[in-house]
């Protein structure tokens, strides 16, 4: 028997499609509305929540639905489409929710049995400022029968939105670097909107301070046990919020072309053609329409690679764990350059099947392109790209745990 007993069938894609489409068409309805005004999307994510989606990887006997990672990844592209601030709002929750399932059972089960009710957890990883790369000012402390976390921190995507925070720390007994996963609603732990970035506004990414918060023994995680493939998940995460955003602005131009009354005299198809019969104009949408597809087909291999560490994660088998993680992070890697080429190039492109009047901000077709500049702004790609052939040429392991922060003089 693997370190899980099996968890329980897998359901099929097809099914899974057909539960979560009503709700990302909600999703998808709101989008621009919300973007014009700055609504953070709470009420979207209950509705997610209602319909199981964040718990798509919780195993059955705790409330969730026991999909697989290519299951979760595809659908996560199909609700990017919808609206990418809602996916990347859960790319913490959801990498918590894999975390405690590689988790030996006894550990992960408490936070499997939340999360299989609904609850979810935001992030608390980055820290700005003055602070030395490899350093972490935010503080783990024994305290009575718990611990105590201090600190503050950046980046805190979906944190407002959740009950836990996904907290990275070192301890102040020890130096050990750990992960606190600490409980959003007490008195230590205040969370603002201060993103203040052009694109995906509405991540609820910002500011978290711990001021004495309370930390119970059951989150508290050496660091060492992080599940090892987690870096190519959180890329993946992206990878998706990029293809998304390729989908979606695809969609928004299909349809204003479509619908386009107004022509150029020097079209190709001349003054009597509508729009939507210029042959120029089709191969613009069509060349985007491409471009959208192969970044989603190399975004789902990559969950391949990442679906196969997963499982060597629940064997003895040491080698076979190694040489998955490795090609899982090459994988999400290689998809992470044709993602942000691809969908930076067909959202950009698709402006030229329009007029001037696609730049009406009424429309919003803007945030598309913001979104997507600003998803793959994260993880730098060209160190991905550096990566990728320093390991074909000289063999070179990836790098699998990474931070940022000031350098000395």
């Amino acid at each position: 028997m693997t370190k899980h007993d099996r968890w329980d069938e897998v359901p099929a894609t097809d099914d899974l499609k057909a539960r979560f489409r009503p709700v990302f068409d909600r999703i998808a309805a709101g989008s621009v509305k919300r973007e014009r005004a700055r609504i953070l999307p709470h009420e979207e994510i209950g509705w997610l929540k209602e319909a199981g989606f964040t718990a798509l990887r919780v195993p059955v006997e705790y409330g969730g639905l026991g999909g697989s990672l290519v299951q979760q990844f595809d659908l996560l592209i199909d609700l990017a489409t919808a609206d990418t601030n809602v996916a990347q709002a859960l790319r913490s929750h959801l990498a918590l929710v894999e975390d405690r399932l590689v988790a030996p059972r006894a550990q992960g089960e408490v936070w499997l049995r939340r999360f299989g009710k609904g609850e979810i957890a935001g992030n608390g990883w980055t820290e700005i400022g003055a602070v030395k790369i490899g350093d972490t000012i935010t503080k783990v402390t024994p305290d009575g029968d718990g611990f105590r976390v201090d600190g503050e921190k950046y980046y805190s995507t979906g944190t407002i939105f959740a009950e836990w925070i996904d907290t990275y720390a070192t301890r102040s007994d020890t130096g050990a670097p750990v992960i606190a996963i600490v409980k959003v609603a007490q008195p230590g732990v205040s969370v603002s909107d201060d993103w203040a970035g052009f694109g995906q506004k509405l991540t609820g990414t910002g500011t978290t301070v711990f001021k004495g918060a309370r930390l119970d023994p059951e989150g508290l995680v050496p660091f060492e046990q992080r599940f090892r493939y987690q870096t190519a998940f959180y890329q993946l995460v992206l990878n998706a919020v990029l293809t998304g955003a390729a989908f979606a602005a695809l969609r928004d131009v299909a349809q204003l072309v479509a619908a386009r009354k107004r022509t150029f005299s020097h079209s190709a198809g001349g003054a009597g053609v509508p729009v939507r019969q210029d042959p120029q104009i089709l191969q613009v949408l069509g060349r985007a329409r491409a471009q959208a597809y192969a970044a989603r087909a190399a975004t789902l291999e990559a969950a391949r690679a990442a679906q196969r560490a997963y499982e060597t994660a629940q064997g003895a088998d040491k080698a076979a764990d190694d040489a998955a993680n490795i090609e899982a992070e090459l994988q999400a890697a290689a998809a992470q350059s044709v993602a942000v080429d691809l969908a930076l190039r067909a959202i950009s492109d698709l402006f030229n099947a329009l007029g001037a009047s696609s730049s009406d901000s009424a429309l919003a077709l803007d945030r598309h392109w913001r979104n997507a500049r600003t998803a793959a702004s994260h993880n730098p790609v060209i160190y991905k790209e550096r990566i990728l052939g320093d390991h074909l040429v000289n063999g070179t392991e990836p790098v699998y745990v990474w931070q940022i922060g000031a350098v000395a003089g």
